[in-house]
């Protein structure tokens, strides 16, 4: 099966520091990957140079054999290439249904809107109840919950995820979880940035390692865990 991202050599960076050096990831149809990595490995400009919000120095981006490479995010999206973004990036003064709908700023997601907003409240029926209220008095776990439906308003056939966990109680981001495995079961294709290796592995089917802007190891997710090197520097084994 070929792959329906694929990422050759990229390397970027910001002003004049180049944090990505060649980096190259190929993403199936179907599965959930994973980039693991210590803090300031490249995980997250990886996933906003593949968006487009951090301009790519080198390499290619090829999304179902079409090269964006230098695509704008917008493009990008409405060909259903989403990014949840570090620290989900909500409108607080907006309601819950108003961030959705935001969401849903290509032609082909607005024409599903309706439909796709009662799946998100299928997946996540605390936003329902809490449709009406601000974004921003909502608990971190909502917040969250929140970004993930939005980038689900876009309709994604690859669903990029940055840090699904971070801060957030463990039965919170277990929660969370269960939502990415049902999406998973559906067909969904994902990407995922995590800091929580236990529970990312557990998912995934592939996993790239990052280390100092380059792939360290790669592997079906089972073999990465089972390697010794990672046991010990990620899950503390």
């Amino acid at each position: 099966m070929g792959a329906l991202l694929e990422i050759e050599a990229l390397a970027s960076g910001y002003g004049e520091i180049q944090v990505l050096w060649g980096i190259s990831l190929q993403i199936r149809p179907g599965q959930l990957t994973t980039i693991i990595g210590a803090n300031g490995a490249g995980k997250t400009t990886t996933l906003r140079t593949v968006m487009g919000s951090v301009r790519p120095w080198g390499g290619r981006i090829l999304f179902d054999g079409e090269d964006v490479t230098r695509m704008p995010p917008h493009a990008k999206a409405e060909r259903g290439l989403v990014l949840v973004p570090e620290g989900r990036q909500l409108f607080g003064q907006l309601t819950v249904k108003d961030n959705l709908e935001l969401g849903a700023y290509s032609r082909r997601a607005r024409g599903c809107m309706k439909q796709n907003l009662s799946r998100v409240y299928e997946l996540f029926p605390r936003l329902e109840q809490r449709r009406r209220q601000r974004s921003a008095t909502l608990s971190g776990g909502e917040q969250q919950m929140l970004a993930v439906g939005r980038g689900l308003m876009e309709q994604p056939r690859v669903l990029m995820i940055d840090e699904l966990s971070l801060g957030l109680a463990p039965v919170v981001a277990q929660q969370l979880f269960l939502t990415l495995k049902k999406l998973k079961s559906e067909g969904l294709t994902m990407v995922l940035v995590e800091q929580n290796i236990h529970l990312a592995l557990a998912l995934s089917d592939y996993t790239y390692v990052l280390a100092e802007g380059r792939v360290h190891m790669e592997g079906c997710a089972r073999e990465v865990a089972n390697s010794e090197e990672v046991r010990r520097a990620y899950l503390g084994l």
